[in-house]
């Protein structure tokens, strides 16, 4: 299995060269994870992608270290799949 970073560099690198694989990825952030890596994403997890331009510049943060009981279950459960 690939690292985030690898997944999140391979959709960066593929959504620069492709336009129609860049739409994609931003339209539905979850198929394309799918069909890119096999990766079934829970529901009850969200993933938005946000294009930069030049007058825009977004900071990612992780998530917050304090979790409630959910987040430690789902983790636990195998079910947080990564940080892209």
């Amino acid at each position: 299995m690939q690292s985030a970073e690898d997944m999140r560099a391979h959709l960066t690198n593929r959504a620069a060269e492709d336009s129609a694989f860049r739409a994609q990825l931003v339209a539905d952030p979850k198929s394309v994870m799918n069909q890119e890596f096999g990766i079934t994403v829970p529901d009850n997890i969200d993933i938005v992608v946000h294009e930069s331009d030049m007058r825009t510049v977004h900071l990612a943060l992780p998530p917050d270290p304090v979790m409630d009981e959910e987040q430690l279950e789902a983790i636990s459960a195998g079910l947080c799949c990564c940080g892209i």
